[in-house]
C-alpha cells in the first residue's frame, strides 16, 4: 500500500472514530417527543379523520397535525413520542386516540392539539411476553368515550372499557388461530368488522370476533359500507360486495390493478375508494360499480375522509391533498 493510501486510510479511520465519539447516544422513540416540522403537511401521513369540525391526521415520527379550515392550513400537535403512528379515531370532538408502532396508544382530550401516552410496547410486553417485539398497532376505533378496540400485527387485539386508562389483551376473542395480521377496524351499520391477511374478515357477534368466509385469499386492507351494504377491499384492485352481512359476495369491477388502500362514505352516502397508485374511484350505486374520478394531481393514498363541507381530504406519502366532493355524474 502506498504512503498516500495508508494516509488516506488512516484519515478515514480517524474520521470514523471521531464521528462515533461525536454521535448522540441512542434515544428510544418512546422517550423522544415528536419534532416540530414546517413541512409536516407535505410529509408522509398514514390516517386522517374528523374530530367534530376539525381534521386530524397522523403519520411517521410521531407527527400529528390538525386543521380547522377544511385542510387549507395545518398546525402540528404536541406529541410525547416520535414512534410512527398509523391510525387515529375520535369518539367525540374532544376525545381521540392514535396508535402506531412500539405498541403506542396516545390520547387527546382537546380535539387533537395535545396528546398523552396511555400505552406503549414496554407495558404491553409485560402483559404479552410472546408478542412481536415491535407490537405494531395498525388501527383503532371507539364507539363512545369509554369503549374501544385496537388491532395490529400477529393477531394483536386490545380492548378498553374505560377510555384507555386500561387496555386488556383480547387475542383469545378473535377467530384467528393462525395469528394473521389484523389490518383495520370498520363500523358498518350496527356491525363491527376486522380485516386482515389471507382474506380474513371477522365480525363482532356480541361475545367474540367470529370469522366470515370471503372469496378472496389476499390481504384485505379495509371494509366500508352502510346499513345493508358491506364492501371489503385489498390487493391488486380487488373488492367484494355483500348485501346480506357477508353470507354471499359479488366481485366488484374497480378497473384498477393497484392495491386499494383507503375508503370512505361522504354525506350523500356515496362510496369512495383510493389506491396505492393514487387512483380515486366513486360509486353512486352503493358499491355495485365504481368510476374513476379526474384529479388535478395524483399521489399514493393511505387514508381519506370528508371534511365538514363534504370535500374529500386524502393523505399519503406526499402529505395532505384536497379533492372537491360531489363530482357530476358521468354519462
Amino acid at each position: 500500500m502506498s504512503v498516500f493510501k495508508r494516509c488516506s486510510a488512516l484519515m478515514l479511520a480517524m474520521a470514523a472514530l471521531h464521528g462515533a465519539a461525536m454521535a448522540a447516544p441512542f434515544a428510544d422513540v418512546l422517550d423522544v417527543p415528536a419534532m416540530p416540522s414546517a413541512l409536516v403537511a407535505s410529509s408522509a401521513l398514514r390516517d386522517v379523520t374528523l374530530a367534530g369540525q376539525r381534521l386530524v391526521a397522523v403519520g411517521p415520527r410521531g407527527h400529528i397535525l390538525y386543521s380547522d379550515d377544511h385542510g387549507a392550513h395545518w398546525q402540528q400537535a404536541e406529541v410525547p413520542v416520535s414512534a410512527d403512528l398509523n391510525a387515529v379515531s375520535f369518539a367525540t370532538p374532544e376525545l381521540g386516540w392514535a396508535v402506531g408502532h412500539e405498541g403506542v396508544v396516545l390520547h387527546s382530550r382537546d380535539g387533537g392539539g395535545h396528546w398523552q401516552r396511555q400505552l406503549d410496547g414496554r407495558a404491553l410486553a409485560e402483559q404479552l411476553p410472546a408478542a412481536s417485539a415491535d407490537n405494531a398497532l395498525l388501527d383503532v376505533w371507539f364507539s363512545d368515550a369509554r369503549n374501544g378496540y385496537a388491532v395490529g400485527v400477529f393477531n394483536l387485539l386490545l380492548r378498553t372499557t374505560d377510555g384507555g386508562a386500561h387496555w386488556q389483551p383480547w387475542l383469545d376473542h378473535s377467530d384467528n388461530p393462525q395469528g394473521l395480521h389484523l389490518t383495520s377496524l370498520a363500523a358498518v351499520g350496527d356491525d363491527l368488522y376486522i380485516t386482515g391477511e389471507q382474506g380474513l374478515l371477522l365480525k363482532w357477534d356480541g361475545k367474540r370476533f367470529s370469522r366470515i368466509a370471503t372469496p378472496y385469499a389476499g390481504t384485505l386492507f379495509g371494509a366500508v359500507g352502510k346499513r345493508g351494504v358491506l364492501l371489503v377491499y385489498g390487493l391488486r384492485g380487488h373488492a367484494y360486495r355483500s348485501t346480506d352481512g357477508g353470507r354471499q359476495w359479488q366481485p366488484v369491477s374497480t378497473g384498477v390493478n393497484s392495491s386499494l388502500t383507503a375508503a370512505g362514505i361522504d354525506r350523500d352516502g356515496q362510496l369512495w375508494l383510493a389506491s396505492q397508485a393514487g387512483e380515486l374511484l366513486l360509486s353512486q350505486d352503493d358499491g355495485a360499480s365504481f368510476s374513476p374520478v379526474p384529479q388535478s394531481a395524483r399521489s399514493p393514498v393511505t387514508a381519506l375522509t370528508t371534511d365538514a363541507g363534504n370535500g374529500l381530504v386524502l393523505v399519503g406519502e406526499r402529505g395532505v391533498r384536497n379533492q372537491a366532493g360531489n363530482p357530476p355524474s358521468h354519462p
